[in-house]
């Protein structure tokens, strides 16, 4: 398979700019980044909050003869 080079990319940018117009790339750009910092920052959030998660999860051990005593119970 080749590679892209130069000649595909202006075609494929001639084609977008017959598809969109010239007055609407600007917006479609500042739109896609908008979108993308968007999702960027809460696939961080959920980053974050699975190591918080993971860290408090670590911190309470559950002890296997309590839980055994609870169950035994009729």
């Amino acid at each position: 398979m080749r590679n892209i080079g130069p000649t595909e990319i202006l075609l494929i940018l001639a084609v977008v700019v017959l598809l969109f117009g010239a007055k609407k790339l600007p917006e479609l750009a500042r739109g896609s980044g908008r979108a993308l910092r968007i999702f960027k920052s809460e696939v961080r959030g959920l980053e974050e909050d699975d190591k918080r998660h993971d860290a408090a999860t670590q911190h309470e051990a559950i002890d296997p003869l309590e839980v055994d005593k609870k169950t035994d119970r009729p």
